[in-house]
């Protein structure tokens, strides 16, 4: 009977550790990686950042159901969000404008609103300007984020599927705002202990 005891300890233990697993990662963080340099150089490939759950909505659990939202994203912060083409999988891309704004792009330039974007954290890596006329990489005509909308972009401007592209980004579809990488692995490094970007790790998400 005793033995007994210690087994039905154990089950139960483990039962509250996998429904607080749960709950935490539902409504509260949930971690995620980096497969792509869409927002080099703020994060790399193989970054492993936590996201807050809590920042903009709050969804039925294993669903994209809405039960109440807490707040909305400001300009520039990070965000996790689901793909609006392929809601299986996660984008992350900075926040540029809201609903109600006007987003405009000339020669590289971002305008929102009619007023210049201070971007310290948007990298170039291609000096050619693409006319407006062949692709919104580089030129993008004046367009209005509609309600419960908003206009996002990769850091790595000239190598981002973003707002320019696949329209905009509803509300409904965030996932939660990125925070603080965790871990990070370089996967060219030369050795399993060089690989580790240490002094990434902690590293808190602006």
């Amino acid at each position: 009977m005793r033995e007994k005891s210690k087994i039905r300890q154990y089950a139960e233990s483990i039962a509250i550790a996998a429904l607080l697993a749960i709950f935490v990662r539902s409504f509260v963080v949930e971690a995620f990686t980096i497969p792509s340099g869409s927002m080099e150089p703020t994060l790399l490939v193989g970054d492993y950042l936590l996201a807050s759950r809590l920042s903009y909505v709050v969804k039925v659990p294993f669903t994209d159901v809405v039960l109440f939202r807490l707040g909305e994203p400001k300009r520039g912060d990070i965000v996790i969000f689901r793909y609006p083409l392929d809601p299986s999988k996660d984008f992350v891309k900075r926040i540029i404008a809201k609903g109600g704004d006007t987003v405009e792009i000339k020669d590289k330039v971002v305008y929102v609103n009619g007023l210049k974007v201070d971007e310290g954290y948007a990298h170039f890596s291609d000096h050619t300007v693409i006319p407006g006329s062949q692709v919104p990489r580089d030129n993008l005509n004046p367009v209005k984020v509609p309600k419960n909308c908003y206009f996002a972009m990769g850091d790595n401007r000239d190598n981002s599927s973003d707002s320019r592209f696949w329209g905009f980004l509803k509300a409904d579809d965030l996932v939660g705002k990125a925070e603080i990488i965790y871990f990070s692995l370089d996967g060219d490094a030369d050795s399993p202990l060089s690989s580790v970007r240490w002094q990434r790790l902690g590293h808190v998400i602006r």
